[in-house]
């Protein structure tokens, strides 16, 4: 999960479905988290999504801030976030599906020459050597994510997406973070759009 969120390119913006709402209450107070092998890919997505948060005036506080990589990833802890900065809600993100799919391409061979002049008039010797690369593997992968928001009140679930990314990742090519930037954003507008948050 780490690399398929920490190195990928020709990201698509996620599009939202499955959007379910209950109640007319809207939260002002929010602890992001998100459930992953990687810390670091957890702490990239909260970080986004609590920017884009804030954006829209909604006060929010990402797991990770209270927390390091040791730290126990339960109930209890995640309870404690709650308590601390009195959050009303809690945004919860998982991976729902990643299906990768890999594709064989071969290297450009790198040859260098030796040349040396010889015995004879205006004839030369070359040496040849020609070095092949192993054969790399481009991917693509098809994310889905799937976001819960609780209630903090009636420790129920409220509102739940589910967001689809397609995301090209060549060997070749720089690490990217703007699937984090698109996952956020997708989240927070349909938050917005179905009323969750407080203006």
């Amino acid at each position: 999960m780490a690399m398929v969120l920490g190195a990928c390119a020709g990201t698509q913006v996620s599009n939202t479905r499955n959007s379910a709402v209950a109640g007319d209450t809207r939260y002002g107070n929010v602890l992001v988290i998100f459930l992953a092998d990687s810390f670091d890919a957890r702490r990239y997505l909260e970080t986004e999504i609590v920017k884009k948060l804030n954006e829209r005036g909604t006060s929010a506080v990402r797991s990770t801030s209270m927390m390091d990589s040791r730290t126990p990833v339960n109930r209890d802890t995640f309870l404690a976030m709650v308590d601390k900065i009195k959050a009303d809600a809690v945004l919860v993100t998982q991976i729902a599906d990643l299906q990768s799919k890999g594709e064989v391409v071969d290297m450009n061979p790198q040859a260098t020459y030796n040349i040396t002049p010889t015995y004879y008039y205006n004839v030369w010797g070359v040496d040849l050597t020609e070095y092949k690369e192993p054969q790399a593997v481009n991917f693509e992968h098809e994310l889905a994510l799937a976001t819960q928001l609780y209630s903090v009140d009636t420790k129920n679930v409220v509102w739940a997406i589910e967001s689809h990314s397609r995301i090209r990742q060549d060997f070749d090519e720089e690490r990217k973070y703007s699937v984090f930037v698109d996952e956020a954003t997708a989240i927070v507008r349909q938050l917005a759009r179905d009323g969750m948050l407080k203006k």
